[in-house]
């Protein structure tokens, strides 16, 4: 079995939590309040700059020009496609560049940046891509799983977002690191193997952490008036 195989079966629980979350949901059925994704999609522009950063420390990590090639064209691919995506949503729903330019991360924002750049930081290649896997990986099973709702990816709203991700083009970016991961877990004993699954299962939790934090537009509890 390869070892992304082993993470899909054995992270299921988690992986159906964040497709039930209600705003997912949402966004397949339309019912999402346009107030919450417009918070999402602010939240989502700050942790991409982030989540950029993985990708330039893959190239760092990669020990073939290959891969480190690769990875530069998914830090391209991310810095200028999807956030591009955000950009034209920002327009969509009256966020001002400024505003996107100048957002604070929510707790939870914080948090899922900051540990995945901890991971990438401190640890082999292949931890770094077990930190990223899940947030590609499980963007591109719910915009296929959205897809299938009718008319959800005409949708004026949220369609555009489903079209992104549900896309040939996304799924390849997804595959190849699923791909990569495999290649890189081949032959590890067991206790590496281990320590991988626990990076990938703590993102797969902040992905649904990242939902609900959207949700309920969640910022520092400290904060409030």
């Amino acid at each position: 079995m390869k070892f992304s195989e082993r993470l899909y079966e054995k992270l299921q629980h988690i992986w159906r939590k964040n497709h039930a979350h209600p705003f997912v949901k949402g966004m397949g059925d339309g019912s999402l309040d346009p107030q919450k994704f417009r918070f999402y999609m602010i939240q989502d522009y700050v942790y991409l700059i982030d989540y950029a950063k993985l990708f330039a420390l893959g190239a760092v990590k990669a020990t073939d020009v290959a891969t480190m090639a690769k990875f530069a064209r998914l830090l391209d691919s991310t810095l200028h496609e999807e956030m591009a995506l955000h950009r034209s949503y920002a327009e969509k729903f009256g966020i001002s560049e400024s505003e996107l330019e100048t957002a604070k991360p929510s707790p939870i924002t914080l948090a899922y940046s900051h540990y995945m750049l901890h991971v990438a930081n401190n640890g082999t290649l292949s931890e770094l891509v077990a930190a990223l896997l899940p947030c590609m990986w499980s963007y591109w099973e719910i915009g296929k799983e959205l897809s299938g709702n009718p008319g959800a990816s005409e949708h004026e709203l949220y369609g555009e977002w489903i079209k992104n991700y549900a896309s040939d083009e996304f799924g390849t970016l997804a595959l190849w690191c699923i791909d990569l991961l495999d290649e890189l877990t081949v032959g590890k004993p067991e206790q590496e193997l281990a320590r991988l699954e626990e990076i990938f299962l703590n993102t797969t939790r902040y992905e649904y952490m990242f939902w609900d934090m959207a949700w309920n537009e969640a910022m520092w509890p400290t904060d409030e008036q």
